[in-house]
């Protein structure tokens, strides 16, 4: 057993005393100094404003692909999704009504043929030959009568005779202007001839209709693209104004991004973006903003603007969800501070409160570009000094000791 005598335990008083004075002189000396605080020390480095905003791949034009005739779907080779080349067989539909017609057609255009041939080799030659024997009647027809006259005249023959000639030689004359007419409407400007070659014109044209009718069964794509959606299925009757597919043609990928109308003044045409897809954050890739849309939805707030991706990557698809950081400013060696340090930010007399020989100041700012959280100081700060966040429980005057949080990066 150890035991304690009363000398000794006497002599550790006055250290005792005095460790204790010691701790309570520290804790004053604490308290004098006023509470710990996290602060930010101001940062000098190259400053990037960008407006961020989310938005979705969108080609610059689309393609609605429906049928021209009203058929049932024999066949889809394509699906969705699919790549497909110009000409490209998309959709296939039943053609035996239509082959039917269009032999039909080609038939109607024979028979016209065949007529206006028939015209030409029979009917004209006949109507030729025609007006020949007509003009030699009527000449035979005069000679008659100039004989009947004569003899008229000589007492030989009486008025009736004389009457007979005289009208075999009308009638004569009278045949011969109808064999006149019959040739002419068989000739190359005669109505026959006109009517013959319209009626072979009408059928070529009627045939021409079937055979476009059979082509329209056939619906190719218009131009290279992707295949980005697909309503119909083998068996569909399908009627002209359906949509059956959309293709996205190959060409320039946009992105269409809505941004917020107090940005509005931030951004012009021909800026730089970094663009990510949601699906595929890591790949970041460029795009140039080639346009602003004029109105600003009044529902949203927003505007659009759009794009134009030079090299997009494999991974884009359309409609796919992105983000744009679109680069607005940038100021070499800018004095940066967080905006959680920052007091009446959107106002005109922003403030800060800066450690400075321990006590906590208030300091007036004149603020330049903001982005991610960071903020431009043109004036009342220097590089290096430490601000208290606007959160902290304190007053301008108040003694802080400033614990240095850990450096964040800036754009």
């Amino acid at each position: 057993m150890i035991k304690l005598t009363l000398p000794t335990f006497m002599g550790w008083r006055p250290v005792a005393a005095g460790l204790a004075v010691l701790v309570l002189a520290f804790v004053a000396w604490r308290w004098w100094q006023g509470p710990q605080l996290a602060a930010e020390a101001v940062q000098q480095r190259d400053f990037v404003q960008t407006v961020v905003a989310s938005g979705h791949v969108q080609s610059p034009n689309r393609v609605d692909i429906g049928a021209q005739i009203t058929a049932t779907v024999a066949r889809v080779p394509v699906q969705e999704g699919d790549s497909v080349k110009a000409g490209t067989l998309l959709i296939e539909l039943a053609t035996t009504e239509l082959q039917a017609a269009q032999r039909q057609a080609d038939v109607a255009v024979l028979q016209a043929q065949a007529k206006l041939r028939q015209l030409n080799e029979v009917q004209a030659p006949v109507a030729a030959q025609t007006l020949r024997q007509a003009r030699t009647s009527l000449d035979n027809a005069n000679a008659a009568l100039q004989r009947s006259q004569d003899l008229f005249k000589q007492g030989f023959i009486g008025q009736a005779a004389l009457d007979d000639a005289r009208k075999a030689a009308e009638l004569a004359d009278a045949q011969l202007r109808t064999a006149q007419k019959q040739l002419d409407t068989t000739g190359p400007t005669g109505s026959d001839t006109a009517l013959a070659v319209s009626a072979v014109s009408l059928a070529q044209a009627a045939a021409d209709a079937a055979r476009a009718r059979t082509a329209y069964a056939a619906i190719r794509a218009p131009a290279d693209g992707v295949l980005i959606a697909r309503n119909v299925e083998v068996g569909d009757v399908v009627q002209p104004g359906k949509v059956l597919m959309t293709l996205s043609p190959q060409g320039k990928t946009q992105i269409v991004v809505a941004i917020d109308e107090k940005n509005l003044h931030l951004i012009h045409l021909g800026q730089q973006a970094l663009v990510s897809a949601d699906a595929y954050a890591q790949q970041k890739f460029k795009a140039e903003l080639v346009y602003i849309n004029p109105g600003v939805n009044a529902q949203t707030g927003a505007v659009d603007v759009k794009l134009d991706v030079a090299q997009p990557p494999a991974v884009l698809r359309q409609d796919m969800t992105v983000s744009v950081d679109i680069e607005v400013a940038r100021r070499p060696q800018a004095l940066l501070l967080p905006l959680a340090t920052v007091h009446d930010v959107d106002s005109a007399a922003p403030w800060v409160l800066r450690v400075q020989d321990g006590r906590a100041e208030k300091v007036a700012l004149q603020l330049g570009l903001r982005s991610g959280g960071w903020l431009e100081a043109l004036h009342g700060v220097q590089a290096g000094d430490l601000l208290l966040s606007g959160s902290a429980a304190v007053q301008p005057g108040d003694r802080v000791r400033a614990k240095v949080a850990a450096l964040s990066a800036a754009h």
